[in-house]
């Protein structure tokens, strides 16, 4: 961590392991942008709701406390408020970051235990109106548990992580909610007979959503080295999502900060969107383990990355054993960035 000095102040520079810049004030920014618009649904609505999430989010890491260790220079974050609300941009940075971390302890456990190979399965719907959002994620939800009941899925996988990503479509003014799966199977799935095809996947999945169309759903498997590792499957699985236009990864937001609010100013099309994605988004889980996946997450008695903790986001994280110093940086308003105090 450096401290850039501007006349009589100094700007918090904060940076990974690896020299990456951690982008505090861009979120903050953004996370800032939602409060603004959630203070224009108050006076859209009236209700009181949105000037509570407003505040929320505008009080937000308003503060962050740092230990540095003497010694070695190693940061970490100690303390903060953090508001959790789904749209906040900051929060669903920390929780995204919680999950990758999650995700790759998780992953490298089923890799020891059991050696299976890894398949990622995107299941869609046709995009929907702003109206239909939450009804159509409740349904999903309930067509996810009878897909995952089906004896021909039950027979065939170990277990899965499964992760609701919603885009939009500014120009049609439309919502494409969709999962994004990854799924541990044995190493003979592809050559037995429990092996389901592209086809059947989709089939299964229509009849789940009790659908009249065909959706599209994709599934391909994570190949990689022989052993293949967290990194490996990481690698794949954003490469695969790429090819697909998603915008995100599976461990990472359920929607992109730039998803929902265009550009930098409150619109009446932005209040639409927050409208809509806060209604669809509250008060629900977004993320899903099952099987292994589900008992490794709590042999490995990991935290709660939606509803917990998002100072400390690494469980593997050792604690800072040399000496310390607290260091303290506060958002600036006029500035607009985080300064050292």
């Amino acid at each position: 961590m450096t401290y850039s000095s501007e006349s009589n102040y100094s700007i918090l520079d904060d940076k990974t392991a690896t020299g990456k810049k951690r982008d505090w004030r861009g979120k903050k920014v953004r996370s800032s942008l939602v409060a603004a618009h959630y203070e224009g649904l108050e006076k859209r609505t009236g209700a009181p709701y949105y000037g509570k999430k407003a505040e929320k989010v505008c009080n937000c890491a308003e503060s962050l406390v740092f230990r540095r260790d003497v010694e070695t220079g190693r940061l970490r974050l100690s303390n903060a408020y953090f508001c959790k609300v789904r749209l906040c941009s900051m929060c669903a940075w920390r929780r995204s970051l919680k999950i990758a971390s999650h995700n790759k302890l998780i992953v490298e456990e089923a890799n020891r235990q059991y050696k299976p190979a890894w398949i990622f399965l995107t299941l869609t719907v046709k995009n929907v109106e702003g109206d239909d959002l939450k009804q159509t994620i409740t349904d999903m939800m309930k067509a996810w548990n009878r897909l995952f009941g089906y004896k021909a899925v039950k027979t065939s996988v170990l277990g899965y992580f499964r992760a609701l990503e919603i885009t939009k479509n500014h120009e049609q003014n439309t919502y494409h909610p969709h999962f994004h799966v990854l799924i541990p199977v044995k190493r003979s799935y592809f050559t037995g007979k429990r092996y389901i095809k592209q086809a059947e996947w989709t089939s299964l999945w229509k009849r789940a959503m009790k659908l009249d169309y065909t959706p599209i759903v994709h599934v391909q498997r994570v190949k990689g080295k022989k052993g293949i590792d967290a990194e490996a499957i990481e690698k794949e699985v954003r490469k695969e999502m790429e090819e697909q236009k998603a915008i995100l990864e599976i461990s990472k937001y359920p929607v992109k900060d730039t998803d929902v609010i265009r550009g930098n100013e409150v619109t009446e099309e932005n209040l639409d969107t927050v409208y809509y994605l806060d209604g669809a988004l509250s008060a629900r889980r977004l993320i899903g383990y099952g099987g292994i996946l589900k008992e490794i997450h709590k042999e490995l008695n990991l935290t709660d990355a939606e509803e917990g903790d998002l100072v400390r986001i690494d469980e593997e994280d050792d604690e800072i054993a040399n000496d310390t110093f607290e260091v303290m940086a506060r958002w600036h308003v006029g500035i607009k960035n985080y300064i050292i105090t």
